[in-house]
């Protein structure tokens, strides 16, 4: 299976020492695209704004 399960962390959260939101999402394991972690911008709840998210592992 090509694809992987990965978790996506708010790094924002973290820093002002508010709750983390997570997302669950899949990648390519072999895309030379991505080889590092993956970083998206996604709506952190919690903050009601759109903050960056960084995969975890």
């Amino acid at each position: 299976m090509p694809r992987e399960i990965i978790i996506l962390e708010c790094t924002e959260a973290k820093e002002a020492g508010m709750p983390t939101s997570r997302y669950v999402t899949t990648r390519n394991k072999k895309s030379v695209r991505t080889p590092g972690r993956l970083e998206k911008v996604k709506f952190n709840h919690f903050m009601k704004k759109r903050t960056l998210h960084r995969e975890i592992r």
